[in-house]
């Protein structure tokens, strides 16, 4: 998956996007894809209980859910939500009416006194695209398509229909089971639960078409399956482990009365991995000098070995940093001495006698390993800094330049930066990592193995921000371990915005003077009201007022689902901002749309015209071809969630927060979500104290992990040695 998501990744550090184009049939596919998004997975979001019935932090439901197959028998066919329901039509419905009356000022009509008034932003014409295309040849963003034995593909079509099954799944059972899976499909039905987008019911299903009355809901092949299937799914939300406890109630739930033999059948014939854990057990406390030789509390946590192995790989090659470092004799108090800021020295001083380093922050904090890297470069070393996304590197090279800022993904693919050493590792000396909370275990280790033996790496992050969307909380383990330097930067983020986040993230909602309107809370009652709010900031309000215009106001809500979600927000702002009919594949010249092709990779664009090979967008001033075969790849994105968000900023920023979406809110999701706007924030509120509660009592949505275990366990025996 990490290598997967780093060449996803390195296209987005040409810029990025993805969707199809003219024709009826590229037009019904987005119809089909918009309408799947804001609901896929919400039945699959309680396939276990406590904490791994939860999305990952600050991601809903439909994005954490696996893409269902476009066509399906009956007894595979998803929920369909391509249409909204009627609550969320109505919504819009008014939204759009009450556009037509005079609107209710929303922010005080008196321009902030230093900021030009700018007027509202008018739809973008088909013929002018938002932005002036660039004259270079476009970034083409295409998959290599993969060719399978057509032979086998036909037999797994053949057993798919014997059991009631969508013939889509073909290609994709081949995939992953082989060129015999048609034959491993009729000896162990349950192992379609492998393929994305299949749910229990579905495989039980195809289980009693293929195997009759041979089949029953404690019969070890669905068991074994059922056992990889919860573990899967409790990645998706975040976990690289669960405990056995939790797995046996899942299975139970599953209609499984011996989950005990199970889950011991599974661990012995090496289906998944069993570990003890010491480490933070609930209710647990230190055992006491007297209490003999019993040790500390254990926990046994089950996982897939793809996880335990890239948490064990990325905790030996932080190991092995630390183990290799040897030094330099270069000034580098000198160097220190050099820079703007206490931090920024501190954390000079730091990396010039450790081999690995993490370094927190906020926003402003980020030109402290940027000042790390210009340092290292003056006293002769190879240096560079690597922000997950193309926009976090742009904010970088306007500290560093353009040679040395680079993408995580465009690092790793040799797209940018120094390129590799003979024997694979990256030609550097000093590598600052931001956003280093947006990385998932796997992408981490990848990361960590390429740095070379002797290098510097600093870490550094927003432990504030939501976790990364991919399995692990790497930065977080490795904070909480604490066995590597760590410099916390006293750089606070500037304005109003600054210092309301600033108290977000220890837990206080307090009000904040913001007398150039920096910070405006906008109560409603419902629903509707929330939609139309929203719509009267992006396009009239902030514009106006603040001189922030449309296409530089970002909307995040919670979910794509519901009366206030992503769906309904970005239909009403395309009728208000850009109307049209949609004709390149559902969008028009002028749309702002997002492309998500993993979790937590959100790559933004705008749309600026189509041709006979695909859809041409404007991604942050480099032209992208989206091929039209990825059409279900693209959503439109004036408004997207908080997750998708992390990583990203825009000068203003529309916070939406209706009232059914309190169960939703933690304070990592409102710190990520409050901290995205430069220079204005607008809060649609609709959640009353749900808000303020959750900043006060719900840090964040727990994950299960063993980076932190593996961390302190290491770091003691080598102690003992």
């Amino acid at each position: 998956m990490a290598a997967e998501t780093a060449k996803l990744q390195a296209a987005e550090a040409a810029a990025v996007a993805g969707v199809p184009v003219p024709g009826a049939e590229a037009a019904e596919g987005a119809e089909a894809a918009e309408g799947a998004e804001g609901s896929e997975g919400a039945d699959e979001a309680a396939v276990v209980d406590g904490p791994e019935a939860a999305a990952p932090e600050g991601q809903d439901a439909a994005e954490s859910a696996p893409a269902e197959s476009a066509e399906s028998a009956e007894s595979f066919e998803p929920p369909t939500p391509s249409e909204p329901s009627e609550a969320e039509a109505e919504s819009t419905d008014h939204a759009e009416e009450d556009e037509e009356d005079e609107p209710e000022e929303v922010v005080d009509a008196e321009p902030v006194a230093a900021e030009p008034v700018a007027a509202p932003a008018p739809a973008v014409p088909a013929e002018r695209p938002v932005r002036e295309r660039a004259e270079q040849e476009p970034v083409r963003l295409a998959r290599v398509p993969v060719v399978y034995d057509p032979a086998a593909v036909e037999a797994v079509r053949a057993v798919l229909a014997e059991g009631g099954a969508p013939a889509e799944l073909a290609e994709p059972a081949v995939a992953a089971l082989g060129e015999r899976a048609a034959q491993a499909l009729r000896e162990d039905p349950w192992q379609v639960l492998s393929l994305a987008g299949v749910r229990v019911e579905h495989a039980d299903g195809f289980a009693r078409a293929l195997l009759g009355a041979d089949c029953g809901p404690d019969d070890e092949r669905r068991v074994r399956a059922l056992v990889v299937w919860l573990l899967e799914r409790a990645a998706e939300q975040g976990h690289t482990a669960l405990e056995s406890s939790v797995l046996r109630t899942a299975l139970e739930k599953q209609s499984v009365s011996g989950a005990e033999e199970g889950l011991s059948a599974a661990i012995a014939e090496g289906r998944v991995l069993v570990f003890q854990d010491t480490e933070d057990v609930p209710g647990a406390k230190p055992a006491a000098a007297d209490e003999g030789d019993e040790g500390p509390p254990v926990r046994l946590l089950l996982g897939l070995d793809r996880y335990a192995l890239a948490e064990e790989s990325l905790a030996d090659g932080l190991d092995r940093l630390l183990k290799t470092f040897e030094g330099d004799d270069l000034d580098w108090e000198s160097a220190a001495a050099a820079t703007s800021s206490p931090s920024a020295a501190a954390l000079v001083r730091a990396a010039a006698v450790s081999g690995l380093v993490t370094h927190t922050g906020g926003e402003a904090a980020r030109a402290e390993p940027a000042a790390l890297v210009a340092a290292a470069r003056e006293l002769g070393l190879r240096a560079y800094a690597a922000a997950y996304t193309a926009e976090g590197r742009r904010r970088l090279a306007a500290h560093l330049g353009e040679d040395t800022a680079v993408t995580v993904a465009g690092l790793l693919s040799g797209q940018e930066g120094p390129g590799r050493e003979a024997d694979g590792s990256l030609a550097l000396d000093v590598l600052a990592v931001l956003d280093a909370p947006q990385l998932d275990v796997e992408l981490s280790a990848t990361l960590v193995e390429a740095v070379p033996d002797g290098a510097r790496l600093v870490l550094s992050g927003d432990p504030g921000v939501l976790w990364s969307a991919g399995p692990g909380r790497a930065f977080a383990d490795l904070l909480a371990a604490k066995t590597c330097p760590q410099v916390a930067s006293r750089t606070p983020d500037p304005g109003p915005i600054g210092e309301l986040v600033s108290g977000i993230g220890i837990g206080e909602l307090t009000a904040v003077e913001a007398p150039g309107k920096e910070v405006v809370i906008v109560p409603v009652r419902d629903p509707r009201e929330a939609v139309h709010r929203t719509v009267q900031l992006v396009a009239d309000s902030v514009p106006r007022v603040i001189g922030v215009p449309a296409t530089e106001t970002q909307v995040i809500t919670p979910g794509h689902g519901g009366a206030v979600g992503t769906q309904v927000l970005n239909a009403a702002l395309k009728e208000r901002l850009n109307p049209g009919p949609g004709r390149f594949g559902g969008f028009d010249p002028g749309d702002r749309v997002v492309y998500a092709p993993e979790p937590g990779l959100t790559l933004p664009g705008t749309v600026l015209s189509a041709d006979p090979e695909g859809l041409n967008l404007d991604c942050a001033g480099t032209r992208v071809l989206v091929p039209r075969d990825q059409v279900a790849a693209l959503r439109h994105g004036w408004a997207m969630t908080a997750q998708q968000s992390a990583g990203l900023r825009w000068p203003a920023v529309v916070v939406v927060l209706p009232g059914d979406a309190v169960q939703a809110l933690t304070r990592a999701w409102v710190y990520t979500a409050f901290g995205r706007g430069e220079r204005h924030l607008s809060v649609v509120q609709g959640a009353d104290q749900g808000l303020a509660q959750a900043v006060a009592g719900i840090p964040a949505k727990d994950r299960t992990t063993r980076l932190r275990s593996v961390l302190r366990e290491q770091a003691r025996e080598q102690a003992a040695e």
